[in-house]
């Protein structure tokens, strides 16, 4: 019975997404719009729902002590990701939970530390090169 509640979630979270990315505008010219992968990604997200409600697991096992916490970490780790990604940057929000979640993967503290970093660096160029988006430089640290 789980499998098919997050399937119907999983359905209505891809019908959310699919109409509000229609909602977005954006003031560069590409032909596409800033919708487009967001309207791409949400019949996907809506396919995996159905085959989670028409196939479901016939014995669901749950995780709990442990697994459900870290679980439970990570979700709040993007929580703050999303509300702290504008006012300190791409880059250093970015390293930051990178290497938050790779310590929690199990890496020691200084190879979660410099994958973070490598996360960050490559995903930023990326973006800022490969596909010419401008991400958050970040607000915390400029001069008023």
């Amino acid at each position: 019975m789980s499998d098919r509640i997050v399937g119907v979630g999983l359905i209505l979270l891809a019908a959310w997404y699919g109409w509000s990315a229609g909602q977005y505008e954006a003031a560069f010219a590409d032909p596409l719009g800033p919708a487009a992968f967001p309207q791409l990604l949400a019949p996907v997200i809506a396919l995996l729902g159905l085959w989670l409600v028409f196939r479901p697991d016939p014995d669901p096992e749950w995780t709990g002590g442990r697994v459900l916490a870290l679980q439970a970490a990570s979700v709040v780790l993007m929580l703050a990701y999303a509300l702290l990604i504008v006012p300190a940057g791409y880059l250093l929000a970015t390293t930051i939970l990178a290497a938050v979640l790779a310590a929690m993967l199990g890496a020691r503290p200084l190879p979660a530390a410099a994958s973070g970093a490598a996360v960050s660096i490559g995903t930023y160029l990326l973006f800022t090169w490969g596909l010419e988006l401008s991400l958050p430089g970040g607000t915390l640290f400029a001069g008023s």
